[in-house]
């Protein structure tokens, strides 16, 4: 099933790198996937960045600075949490797509969110700056996260009120859309900032995504694009 996805973040220099992926299963992850993953944290466990590194970390957090948001504090890019889980010792490993999405941005130092494309009961998303007003529950105790000017994947829903309705976000995703253990479809989504890094370097990225995802589940199988500004692709 193809999905459309607008980059409509209203910036020169904030990329998306875009999978969807079939017949994937939300298990324990293969062996493959949590070697690396380990790998990955020892090596972060240091604390340090090659100059390339933290031009790519500081410019993940410069991509959220839009309006009256700020990416300080608690909103600074989930990528910086799992960095840091990993220099504390306390680096979570969730299931097998889960730990893929933390791997690759443990090891690209860019945000990545991940939703469960039957739960978004649409095939059409759009990203965008979230509104005034606008938020959403991230957890099971009901916290929510503003929006305001945050950048956001929206599931297009024609004749429902709103018809856009905030999923993810580079700091943290949607309760509403989150995977289950009965997820077999999802898409997932790259926050790349183009100020210091290439076209070439997403690509990568997004593949190495792709190829960890694909190892969760004998039937798993999907495809990428890149949504670079202003542009509209299907995948």
């Amino acid at each position: 099933m193809t999905i459309t996805i607008h980059n409509r973040i209203p910036r020169d220099d904030v990329a998306l790198g875009l999978v969807r992926i079939e017949g994937i299963e939300v298990g324990p992850a293969p062996q493959a996937l949590a070697d690396e993953l380990e790998l990955w944290i020892d090596h972060r466990g240091g604390g340090t960045l090659t100059d390339e590194e933290e031009a790519v970390r500081k410019g993940s957090r410069d991509m959220l600075r839009n309006g009256v948001y700020k990416p300080t504090g608690r909103g600074k890019p989930a990528s910086e949490y799992l960095a840091r889980a990993a220099n504390e010792g306390n680096f979570p490993r969730i299931n097998g797509p889960v730990d893929a999405n933390n791997l690759v941005s443990l090891k690209h130092c860019v945000p990545i969110s991940v939703w469960d494309l039957d739960l978004a009961r649409t095939g059409e998303f759009e990203f965008r700056l979230g509104n005034a007003g606008e938020r959403y529950v991230f957890n099971p105790t009901g916290q929510e996260l503003d929006l305001q000017d945050l950048v956001c994947g929206c599931g297009l829903l024609p004749g429902e009120e709103p018809p856009s309705r905030p999923m993810v976000t580079p700091i943290k995703d949607s309760l509403a859309t989150k995977l289950r253990p009965e997820t077999t479809r999802l898409a997932g989504c790259l926050y790349y900032p183009l100020t210091v890094g290439s076209r070439e370097a997403l690509e990568q990225a997004s593949a190495e995504f792709l190829r960890w995802l694909t190892l969760c589940g004998p039937r798993a199988s999907g495809t990428l694009a890149l949504g670079l500004p202003h542009e509209t692709v299907e995948l």
